[in-house]
């Protein structure tokens, strides 16, 4: 499944925000990996990714996440969940993490050149 990504970083805040386009609200917000919060709808489908002190949290200069080339893929089964992100096709942040979010099986990207 490949949906498109909107994007928006701000750098006083140092706040990025990726929304699923058309998605609107979530059901939960869970805090998959320290600060990488991923919002998700009624049907369990991702819906949004926020991440807060960003440049801390990816490890990677501010300039870097302003940026609006985003891909992030999630890929989920019965027991794991992976996350990806990758901004103008350097991989930022990988993560792998027990799939205690009801997601079903899924092969998800959200891109911003979609």
């Amino acid at each position: 499944m490949k949906e498109r990504l909107i994007t928006s970083y701000d750098e006083v805040t140092d706040t990025f925000v990726g929304k699923v386009e058309g998605r609107n609200g979530f059901c939960a917000d869970y805090d998959i990996s320290n600060g990488i919060f991923l919002g998700i709808d009624e049907n369990n489908l991702p819906a949004s990714v926020y991440v807060s002190n960003a440049s801390e949290v990816l490890d990677i200069p501010k300039q870097i996440l302003e940026n609006s080339n985003v891909k992030i893929r999630i890929i989920c089964d019965a027991f794991f969940l992976n996350f990806n992100m990758c901004i103008e096709d350097l991989k930022i942040c990988s993560v792998k993490c027990k799939n205690n979010y009801r997601i079903p099986a899924i092969n998800f990207e959200i891109d911003s050149n979609h």
